[in-house]
């Protein structure tokens, strides 16, 4: 009857129907921690389409919500002709009406699951927003953190280049020193050989004793070399302090 075909109306949809909304698939790729220059870049992309991924959704649930509304609407509009064009009596009215309240109440039962569903969709939209925004921040936490440690390591190797070289001007004195120093013991002892070759030892004679020569070359001899001994020891001590 009238009331078949004015249910009918209500559970229809428009020509257009509802545009499915598109989600790109690379905010579901996971991030890469390397460090990289264009990173910025990258996240300010990520970030931008995000918004307008949440633009998109909103503007989903308001045109889901009026199209819903138009169709009602359209449904009130055909009863009210209905009613207006036909003549019917008052024990036909209770089942039309009753056949209305039960396409509502269905509709408004298809409203609620399409409300839980579409708070599903939000919260887990919500939630993927809040995981990009808390990997942004420990991109750039990573990114500073880096940073920081390359300096102080460009510092730390200045520093190290700059003693290497004050060091390698040390060693050069130092061993030009040590060669001053080595040359002169050679020629201080060399003057003490001579001079020990060339001096002469007077003794009294005495002839109630026998005279040992040789021991007291030796003697002479030694020491004539702990004098020279103690000359290369206090030189080397002194280079050592350098």
């Amino acid at each position: 009857g009238a009331g078949g075909r004015a249910g009918g109306a209500g559970l229809g949809c428009g020509p257009e129907g509802i545009q499915e909304a598109v989600v790109n698939q690379r905010l579901l790729v996971p991030l890469n921690l390397g460090f990289d220059p264009n990173m910025q870049q990258v996240q300010q992309e990520e970030k931008d389409q995000v918004k307008s991924l949440n633009n998109k959704f909103a503007s989903f649930t308001t045109r889901f919500q009026v199209r819903l509304l138009e169709q009602q609407n359209k449904v009130l509009e055909t009863k009210w002709s209905l009613l207006k064009d036909q003549k019917i009596m008052q024990n036909n009215l209770e089942p039309m009406f009753e056949l209305y309240i039960s396409n509502t109440r269905l509709q408004l039962e298809a409203l609620g699951w399409g409300r839980l569903q579409l708070s599903s969709e939000l919260e887990a939209m919500q939630d993927t927003v809040e995981d990009f925004k808390v990997r942004y921040e420990e991109e750039i936490n990573t990114c500073t953190t880096a940073e920081n440690n390359f300096v102080m390591l460009k510092k730390d190797v200045d520093a190290a280049y700059v003693n290497k070289v004050d060091l390698g001007t040390e060693v050069d004195a130092l061993a030009e020193e040590i060669n001053f120093l080595q040359a002169l013991y050679r020629a201080e002892l060399s003057q003490m050989h001579s001079q020990i070759s060339d001096t002469s030892v007077v003794l009294p004679m005495d002839n109630n004793q026998n005279l040992d020569l040789d021991s007291i070359i030796t003697e002479v001899r030694a020491q004539y070399e702990d004098i020279a001994n103690q000359s290369c020891a206090l030189a080397e001590s002194w280079c050592q302090t350098k």
